[in-house]
Formats: C-alpha cells, sequence, structure tokens
C-alpha cells in the first residue's frame, strides 16, 4: 500500500472529532473557570484583602483545586469532556505537574517525584522563560530607540 492509498484509508476510518462540540465545551469550562476564580477575587478582596495579594490567592487557590481534582482522579474526567478549557488555564499546568508526582511516587520521593515532576511541565517553564526573556530584551531595545 503507498503513502496515497493509506491516506485515504486513514482518512476513511478515522473518526471524525465533533470540532464545534469540542470548542463549546472548552469555552464553556475554560469561562467557568475564569468566572470561579473571579468569585474568589470578589471574596478576597470583601474581605479586606489588597488587589495584589488577593489576585495571587486566586491563583493559588485555583491551583489548589486542579491539585485536589486531580489527586481524586476527578480532573482527567472533567478534561475528557472540556478538552482545551481545562488544559489551558492554570489548572493543565497545576494538573501537569501533580500527574507526573502522583506516577512517579512509586520510585521514591527523590528518583522519583523529585526528578519527574516537572518532566511535563518543564517544557512549558524552559519556552516559556525563554520567549519571555527574548521578549524582554527586545522590549528593552525597542523603548530605547523610541
Amino acid at each position: 500500500m503507498n503513502k496515497e492509498n493509506y491516506n485515504i484509508y486513514i482518512s476513511r476510518r478515522a473518526k471524525k472529532s465533533p470540532f464545534l462540540k469540542n470548542c463549546c465545551f472548552a469555552f464553556l469550562f475554560g469561562g467557568s473557570i475564569c468566572a470561579l476564580g473571579r468569585i474568589f477575587l470578589d471574596i478576597y478582596l470583601y474581605i479586606g484583602m489588597e488587589q495584589k495579594d488577593a489576585s495571587s490567592l486566586v491563583s493559588m487557590t485555583i491551583i489548589f483545586i486542579a491539585f485536589l481534582l486531580t489527586a481524586f482522579g476527578v480532573f482527567d474526567n472533567i478534561a475528557k469532556i472540556a478538552g482545551g478549557g481545562t488544559l489551558v488555564p492554570i489548572t493543565g499546568f497545576a494538573n501537569s505537574v501533580v500527574s507526573a508526582a502522583i506516577d512517579s511516587k512509586s520510585e521514591g520521593y527523590v528518583l522519583g517525584v523529585g526528578a519527574k515532576i516537572f518532566s511535563i511541565a518543564g517544557p512549558v517553564i524552559l519556552y516559556g522563560i525563554t520567549s519571555g526573556t527574548i521578549y524582554g530584551i527586545i522590549y528593552y531595545f525597542w523603548t530605547l530607540l523610541r
């Protein structure tokens, strides 16, 4: 079977993705996570926290909730429905770190959890810092030219 015939065969056999449905679920779940964050922000501001502190605490709260849902095996079930709606916000990052830690716990805390906790999130951190640094350098020189 040549490559062209193989591609035709695969396109016929592959399950069609419900693109519109997936986009709607991602939008609804991602928006719900953001709305939940806003609710926490309003609560923290209401009890008298400053904006900067409340914003930081909202991130920590959402991360903690994602950590708990991952630890109890609920996050993956939500992510199957929500798709990118749970993976794009900070919850996806928390899930990737906690999942790697849980998966490698049997290998011990140092060589298992410690060594592999950032195996999934590590590239995100690396390229995030790298792109931020490059952007910062470009911005610095841009402001010098103005």
